[in-house]
């Protein structure tokens, strides 16, 4: 009896020692949860008042505690604060981990560093997130032009001017003639940054004191400065005593750019230009159009957002990333490759987007850390050890007795 007592101890410190030495390998372990061998007493079946005849693991316990956060400057990475795993595909299982060191594949789709996929919602072609778990795909090409078709001009202008009378004719070839002048780039359909010179003629009013109306004549440029049609008056600014816009506000300019792009036909809108003693400028523009882009980068933000950049200022996202959480997470089963899968202990994956429900945010540009404390484990070492040694003795003691016990 004595020997089973004994080997029981033995098979149970052995246990110990595997599991802390699992902790200490992976302390340095992105998200890694430490484990704790739980042991229960053996006693003789249907007996009372007797010596218990050793012990046995009763389960492996994970501590979810979450572990530090540390920066690594990748825009890729993300750990999660609260609340869930992510989700990933292995060979078409779905798989869950805290481990949120991404990378994106030569295809542009976002995966771990052991190349599965990460599930999220995909952005549609219309550009709404939501619908089926699929694969995060970002494209790391070229974005095409997008040809300007409104532009918010806001302009400041000088009531100190000169007024010019309603029988001189404008010509922009004679500044004489008008008073002040800018210009606002606009995007073809090709992408070339093309301008609008915009000519100001503040007019004289009919009515000695009354406030003045301002025209607003536009002509189309190329890139090279040419212009490709004649000025277009495009509309009369009617200001208030207070110099507050209260008519004329909006425009459009038909153009055709004649170096193979599409015609355009761009709306303006002078909304917020006022009229005052003050210098003049161009105070504020807002433009629909860009320029072909490159990609850039690609980042993830605290609602699960990945979202990409490119050169020419646009951002678009790919989707946002989903979490599971479960009723007992403690009983996930852990797998090679800082992964876990579902089981009838955990219950199934309760799946929602960062920030919803029981699912925490996200923190860009971090990794969680592993939970394993160095110090205590080294200890626990120590201890399963000692105990590891001492049930060996005891073995070797009882293994002479029987020795010395046949010889007689």
């Amino acid at each position: 009896m004595t020997l089973q007592t004994a080997l029981s101890g033995l098979l149970g410190a052995q246990t110990g020692l595997n599991t802390v030495s699992n902790d200490l390998a992976n302390a340095s372990t992105t998200a890694f949860k430490s484990q704790t061998a739980l042991f229960e007493d053996l006693y003789p079946a249907d007996a009372t008042n007797v010596p218990g005849i050793g012990t046995a693991t009763e389960g492996i316990s994970s501590d979810l505690t979450q572990g530090n956060f540390l920066a690594t400057g990748n825009p890729l990475d993300a750990a999660v604060q609260g609340n869930g795993y992510f989700l990933v595909s292995d060979n078409g299982t779905q798989q869950y981990t805290r481990d949120g060191a991404f990378q994106l594949s030569s295809a542009g789709t976002l995966e771990t560093l052991n190349g599965s996929p990460v599930l999220g919602y995909p952005t549609t072609a219309s550009g709404a997130t939501g619908g089926n778990l699929g694969q995060i795909s970002i494209n790391t090409g070229a974005v095409p032009a997008n040809a300007s078709s409104k532009l918010g001009v806001t302009l400041d202008l000088n009531s100190g001017d000169p007024q010019i009378p309603s029988t001189t004719t404008f010509s922009a070839s004679d500044p004489s003639t008008y008073d002040e002048t800018t210009s606002v780039v606009t995007y073809d359909s090709l992408g070339n940054a093309n301008r609008v010179q915009l000519y100001l003629v503040q007019n004289q009013p009919a009515t000695t004191g009354a406030t003045p109306t301002w025209s607003v004549y536009g002509q189309p440029q190329n890139v090279s400065g040419v212009a490709t049609g004649s000025p277009a008056l495009l509309t009369t600014l009617t200001f208030n005593t207070n110099g507050a816009l209260t008519a004329g506000g909006t425009a459009s300019l038909p153009v055709n750019w004649g170096n193979g792009a599409a015609n355009s036909n761009i709306a303006f809108n002078f909304a917020g230009t006022t009229l005052s003693a003050q210098n003049f400028s161009l105070s504020g523009l807002t433009n629909d159009g860009v320029p072909p882009g490159t990609y850039s980068g690609t980042s993830i933000d605290s609602s699960g957002s990945v979202v990409s950049t490119y050169s020419n200022g646009e951002t678009i996202s790919a989707g946002t990333l989903a979490l599971a959480n479960f009723i007992n997470p403690e009983g996930l089963t852990p797998v090679t490759g800082n992964l876990y899968t579902a089981s009838n202990s955990s219950g199934q994956a309760v799946v929602s987007t960062p920030g919803t429900g029981l699912a925490g945010t996200l923190s860009g540009g971090n990794l969680e850390s592993s939970n394993a404390s160095t110090s205590s484990l080294l200890v626990s070492l120590i201890q399963y050890q000692q105990a590891y040694e001492a049930n060996t003795t005891v073995i070797q003691t009882e293994q002479q007795d029987i020795t010395r016990l046949t010889q007689v």
